[in-house]
């Protein structure tokens, strides 16, 4: 089953920000745990080791990734429970990615910006993270992870024109 993109890209003055956002009606601190928690995140995107806090790098294991590379990340911002971002860099560029954690009315919303550096590909990045999103969407409400393949490549039309 194809799925619909729900990202966007917007210029900044900065360059470009993906700007994806999923709903829960888990609480502020669920949705926050889910997003920080070593045991949590290894349902989204792989566990990761280290101390956390401000200029601290932790060490994400890629689980769903081939051969579950680990990368290093810096926490560039940590304001719990409301936003966390961070910084990587590997072969692809530049990982700059923020999550910020709302309550909008009777659920919970998170934001999810990719800052996107010069050289990153929208088409290539935006069906992963709705994947990735999705996955934690799928893992919030106890069900399976949905497959890769109702992804990529077909959400790339969707991201290309950025």
């Amino acid at each position: 089953m194809t799925k619909q993109a729900t990202g966007r890209v917007v210029i900044t003055d900065g360059g470009r920000d993906l700007i994806l956002e999923r709903y829960f009606d888990a609480g502020v601190d669920d949705v926050w745990a889910s997003i920080t928690e070593s045991e949590r995140t290894a349902r989204l995107f792989g566990p990761w080791t280290g101390e956390p806090g401000v200029g601290s790098v932790v060490r994400v294991t890629m689980g769903f990734e081939e051969g579950a590379p680990v990368m290093p990340m810096t926490i560039t911002a940590c304001e719990p429970p409301r936003r966390l971002g961070v910084h990587s860099q590997d072969e692809y560029g530049e990982w700059n990615l923020e999550a910020l954690v709302e309550r909008d009315g009777d659920r919970t919303r998170l934001t999810f910006v990719h800052h996107l550096d010069a050289a990153a590909n929208a088409a290539e990045v935006g069906p992963g993270w709705e994947y990735y999103l999705d996955a934690l969407v799928a893992a919030e409400n106890g069900r399976a992870a949905p497959d890769f393949d109702d992804y990529f490549p077909e959400m790339s039309a969707h991201y290309g024109g950025a």
